[in-house]
């Protein structure tokens, strides 16, 4: 019993130096690194302001703070309106075809924001968009009524890639409500909108600011709009003036340092706000019996204006990005559909592609990245469950805390903190794929001990404890009891973290070098250099390559679990 106390006890220690190594090193060395005055790697600097001085005392950066706000407000207010009416329709509604919209709501969670943001920009350029071409032919109007190089064009492109998220937040808050409350309250006489108000809102509300919290965090660090569409545009964000502050001749890593670590309290402050909304949601909670089903509300002939309403929106929302990358894709040039680019379909940037000098090293590279991310990320926070949720240790609270610090730090600001680590310890892995590993193993950390604990809390402690009685050791009953009865929320886990590590893109773009190139860093130079039609058909062969790995996942986890 002592040496199993033991092992406990290294288990701990060694999870909490690891994760401490992950989310800890890299903050100290951002805030290292932002108050240093000599640049990377230059022994003797001295301690200073100046960083700080030299951003906040910018002419434009309250121009930029102010842009970063309306930005991250903006998408969300929209993503949250959508991702909400849509939930309230396929759970709350008698609207037909409610199955359809579930999958079709969430098929935008697929594909990369670096895909969508470009869909967007060949939908709604003033110059090349095919909306405003289709309206102004149809219309005869002389100039574009729609400029996605707007603040309102960018806001949009973020919701339609932010509102899957809001979708599941809310269905499952539609799912669970128990709406007896609001049936009490019309029969007492209240009408519908003094229901809605008093009954209704309350019971809603921690979900809401918890969908409408990740929103603002999600937006405060979001990257590829703001680089493909605002820096275009000339309207900056956080997130656009730390990589131009990097990229430039000379870089500025002091400078990028203090503006990130300014994102940092930003998003801190979002996410201590969330903590603190869903730890007061029992509050709302209500009490429903296992077979409770939330009552249906018969919309009568308005049921048919909400499903038109919900396939109008995917048909915006998904249809018309779908369409015009693969139409980009088959193309020898971009162009709008005529009869005449019918007859000239190819499969020519497919094959540029697969013969592409760096994208097998992409593809490759992408391809391990994703897989031993998810699969580190799931192993390693399925021991921190175990030690936060079945064991009594002292300090696992501190570790529970620590493997969550990473959802504050947005992904460019973690890309400045580990250039200051690797460029500043003795540990030669930068601009190996090496680094992008750790980088990505941090990153998603946060979102691989949310499923680990929520799965762990369901397996019975008496099954471990039958194991260890017979004579099986803390590894065996890991690996034989406890693993494969988490299976199921261990490959939702690792379905979800392979998913947004292959589309990656703000912390490899600070990372990478030649040799270490990833799907989206190619994406985003073939962008770069103005070659469409190419960079459409790389976006078709990243979405199939991810249907592809979440099914054999999925496969995978099912027969590991029938075989256990």
């Amino acid at each position: 019993m002592i040496r199993f106390f033991n092992s406990q006890t290294l288990i701990l220690i060694g999870c909490s130096l690891f994760v401490l190594y992950l989310a800890g090193i890299p903050l100290v060395m951002l805030l290292y690194g932002s108050v240093r005055s000599a640049p990377i790697g230059e022994p003797g600097a001295a301690y200073t302001a100046q960083n700080y001085v030299k951003a906040y005392f910018d002419r434009d950066f309250y121009l930029l703070f102010w842009n970063s706000l309306k930005f991250a407000f903006g998408s969300t207010v929209v993503s949250f309106v959508i991702g909400t009416y849509l939930a309230w329709i396929s759970e709350r509604t008698n609207t037909p075809f409610k199955k359809v919209f579930v999958i079709m709501a969430l098929i935008p969670f697929i594909i990369p924001g670096i895909l969508s943001t470009i869909a967007w920009i060949l939908l709604l350029s003033p110059k090349i968009g095919l909306i405003n071409l289709a309206i102004k032919g149809i219309l005869g109007l002389e100039s574009a009524p729609f400029n996605i190089y707007t603040m309102g064009g960018m806001v949009w492109a973020e919701a339609i890639h932010l509102y899957p998220l809001v979708f599941l937040l809310m269905s499952a808050a539609f799912r669970n409500m128990d709406t007896s409350l609001e049936e009490a309250s019309l029969s007492a006489g209240s009408s519908t909108f003094e229901t809605f108000r008093r009954i209704t809102l309350p019971l809603m509300r921690p979900a809401m600011f918890s969908a409408l919290l990740i929103m603002f965090v999600r937006g405060m660090e979001a990257f590829e709009v703001p680089a493909l569409v605002g820096v275009p545009a000339r309207i900056s964000v956080f997130t656009t003036k730390i990589f131009l502050a990097i990229h430039q001749f000379p870089s500025d890593f002091g400078l990028a340092g203090a503006y990130a670590v300014t994102l940092l309290v930003i998003s801190t402050v979002g996410v201590l706000v969330y903590q603190k909304v869903t730890r007061r949601e029992e509050k709302y909670a209500t009490v429903t019996g296992k077979g409770y089903r939330p009552r249906v509300i018969d919309l009568g002939p308005w049921k048919y204006v909400t499903c038109a309403s919900a396939f109008a929106i995917f048909f915006l929302a998904v249809v018309l990005p779908v369409f015009i990358l693969l139409w980009s894709s088959f193309i020898p040039y971009y162009g709008v559909p005529s009869w005449e680019l019918v007859g000239k379909l190819t499969l020519a940037n497919y094959k540029y592609i697969m013969s592409y000098p760096l994208a097998l090293t992409a593809f490759k590279n992408s391809f391990y990245l994703s897989v031993g991310s998810a699969t580190l990320v799931m192993l390693l926070t399925s021991v921190i469950a175990w030690i936060t949720v079945k064991s009594k240790l002292p300090g696992r609270i501190f570790l529970d805390n620590m493997a969550f610090i990473p959802i504050a730090m947005p992904g460019i600001v973690l890309g400045v903190s580990l250039i200051w680590v690797y460029l500043t310890l003795p540990i030669p892995i930068y601009g190996t794929i090496w680094v992008l590993l750790l980088a990505y193993i941090t990153k998603f950390m946060p979102y691989g001990i949310r499923a680990a604990s929520a799965s762990m809390i369901q397996i019975n402690k008496e099954l471990e404890e039958a194991s260890l009685a017979s004579g099986g050791t803390w590894f065996q009953t890991f690996k034989k009891v406890i693993l494969p009865l988490l299976m199921p929320g261990f490959v939702a886990g690792w379905i979800y973290i392979s998913i947004i590590s292959l589309r990656e893109l703000s912390t490899s773009i600070l990372l990478y070098s030649y040799d270490s190139t990833v799907l989206s860093i190619m994406a985003f130079d073939l962008w770069e250099g103005g070659q469409y039609t190419y960079v459409t058909a790389l976006g078709v062969l990243m979405v199939l390559l991810l249907v592809a790995m979440a099914y054999v996942a999925r496969q995978l986890g099912a027969k590991i679990g029938i075989a256990e």
